[in-house]
């Protein structure tokens, strides 16, 4: 063998032994292991059984290193659960928020920069139908937006004899009252005005200002003793002296209103369309129907209806923000989106996404339609410390449907309450 040939053997033998050695240690390193995001929310609960597991199991299935633990619960809990987990630095990796909690959980910087995670993964913003910022950043993206309907017990309407669903404030008070004569522990309306969790001033109050074109606001600022919130405040004490509203309404919160309507104590409520999968798996043979909220009499304007978002977010204490991203940014993916605003009767937050309602039930049908014909409307999302201002607002509130201040009282303690959040 000559010096060329035993130097080829020896390389090829070298390279042999380098292969092997390199398939060894292949063979020999760990699989990486699995991240496993937590993800707080309450919309699990308000959909039907399954449902948002199953977009779960196919992020999953899409990004085999990454898994989801769903941390689900009622709405009211979820809020007390992120703020404590904000406090302890333990907030679950991704968030469902509430767009009223946005301004406080991004000023104590328990929420994640949103803008620059969209830029680090060079994602396309130009989809996304909304955005809630803070200081000009992005800290919660509307994933689906749910509107706030008048919801009618149709057996209850039948039996007080009112004909047709109520659309002017005299008729709904016409119908309140009726209803709340039929005996037993029955009430025309049922309102949530619990202090520890206030959004009933938003959801179930300041929305028939907003249905008839009146605000909150001038310029962005406190405008409460004006014309159109005084006439409000009568017309709801009005109801509450004539014993048509539910009783134990100041420590009612939105949950025990869907309950007491649920149970076909009340006649009538200001809802979110999230709702209706909870109300017929409780009650089955409930009948209900939906439609735009009442406005005041001689109203000609285009109806306002509230809104709110199932929001989502991301925790600035989690350890796995880039994944955290993926699962953000799957649900606003144009097909995963139809399919959650699909499922959840709402409306997307990809403006390229179409929900299923043109072949969906009857509700989802009339939904859409009062959507198309109204101004969707919520003057809270965005403000500072929106919850402490529907708090305030509600403490002048329960006094005077209580009778221990006068209306305009009320509404010159809460402005002065209001201005130095601003």
């Amino acid at each position: 063998m000559n010096n060329k040939e035993f130097l080829n053997k020896s390389l090829a033998a070298a390279v042999g032994v380098i292969a092997l050695f390199a398939s060894a240690l292949t063979i020999a390193a760990p699989a990486r292991a699995a991240v496993t995001l937590e993800f707080a929310q309450w919309w699990e609960p308000e959909l039907p059984q399954g449902a948002f597991r199953a977009l779960m199991d196919d992020f999953e299935k899409q990004n085999p290193d990454i898994k989801v633990k769903l941390v689900s619960g009622p709405y009211s809990t979820t809020k007390t659960q992120i703020a404590a987990g904000a406090a302890s630095k333990t907030m679950s990796d991704v968030v469902g928020l509430d767009g009223a909690w946005v301004y406080d959980f991004a000023k104590s910087g328990a929420l994640e920069n949103l803008s620059g995670l969209m830029s680090t993964a060079k994602y396309n913003q130009s989809e996304l139908a909304s955005q809630i910022k803070y200081q000009g950043n992005t800290y919660m993206i509307p994933v689906v937006n749910f509107i706030y309907p008048l919801f009618t017990n149709d057996k209850l309407l039948a039996k007080a004899k009112i004909k047709k669903i109520p659309s002017t404030r005299s008729e709904f008070a016409a119908a309140a009252k009726a209803i709340s004569k039929l005996g037993g522990s029955t009430k025309g309306w049922v309102i949530p005005l619990s202090l520890e969790q206030p959004n009933g001033i938003q959801n179930d109050i300041m929305s028939l200002l907003w249905s008839s074109g009146g605000s909150m606001l001038k310029d962005g600022t406190p405008n409460l003793k004006n014309k159109g919130v005084s006439e409000l405040n009568s017309y709801v004490k009005s109801l509450w002296d004539a014993g048509a509203i539910s009783p134990g309404a100041f420590t009612l919160k939105e949950q025990d209103k869907v309950e007491e309507f649920v149970a076909g104590r009340a006649g009538m409520m200001i809802d979110t369309l999230s709702h209706v999968t909870l109300i017929q798996k409780n009650n089955p043979s409930l009948k209900f129907s939906i439609s735009p909220l009442p406005v005041k009499d001689g109203y000609k304007g285009k109806p306002g209806i509230p809104y709110a978002s199932w929001g989502i977010g991301v925790s600035s204490n989690s350890k796995n923000k880039a994944e955290a991203w993926k699962l953000v940014s799957y649900l606003m993916s144009e097909t995963t989106n139809s399919k959650l605003s699909t499922i959840a009767r709402a409306f997307p937050g990809n403006t390229k996404s179409v929900p299923d309602f043109v072949n969906s039930d009857a509700i989802s049908k009339k939904a859409f339609a009062i959507y198309q014909g109204s101004r969707v409307t919520n003057e809270f999302t965005g403000l500072p410390v929106a919850e402490e201002l529907m708090r305030l607002y509600g403490v002048e509130f329960q006094r005077y449907l209580s009778g221990k201040i006068t209306n305009s009282q009320l509404t010159k303690r809460a402005q002065a309450a209001w201005v130095p959040k601003f």
